[in-house]
């Protein structure tokens, strides 16, 4: 599983023109899954966001997670082209993105597991063309990848 994270003054995402999902300041997640991922991954890249020392603490330094915020919000966006390879050629290969069935079950689960943990999550529609607009904050994006390959 992999995600990318920004810190954000404020997101929000539309389909069709209308909001589906929006929060202030918080965290924008974009999330991936790969055909291999299961409970464990789910768990571990929900625990890495909730516990990432990425917002400023009192002396402005980055010293306070998510779990820490005064109140927490999480835009999730499922994102498959997280997982896109583009060793050869110039057009990404899918091959270890999840099914879609498999990427939703998974997707759901860790907002689930994000909810459970006292965070407001706000979301995009699955297999859905959506516009996503974003203020950042820092800028401060990180990656993680619950297979530890970078």
């Amino acid at each position: 599983m992999r995600a990318v994270v920004q810190r954000v003054f404020r997101a929000e995402v539309r389909t069709g023109g209308s909001s589906v999902g929006a929060i202030g300041a918080g965290l924008l997640i974009y999330l991936g899954v790969s055909e291999h991922d299961n409970d464990t991954d789910a768990a571990y890249i929900t625990d890495k966001i909730h516990e990432l020392r990425i917002f400023p603490d009192d002396e402005g330094k980055m010293n306070t997670s998510l779990r820490e915020h005064f109140k927490p919000e999480a835009l999730v966006v499922s994102q498959f082209t997280l997982y896109g390879d583009t060793r050869k050629g110039r057009r990404p290969s899918y091959n270890h993105a999840a099914s879609a069935e498999h990427a939703e079950a998974k997707y759901l689960q860790v907002c689930e597991m994000l909810r459970a943990k006292g965070v407001k999550v706000e979301t995009g529609k699955f297999q859905t063309l959506m516009e996503v607009e974003s203020v950042g904050d820092g800028p401060v994006t990180i990656l993680v990848d619950s297979h530890k390959q970078f």
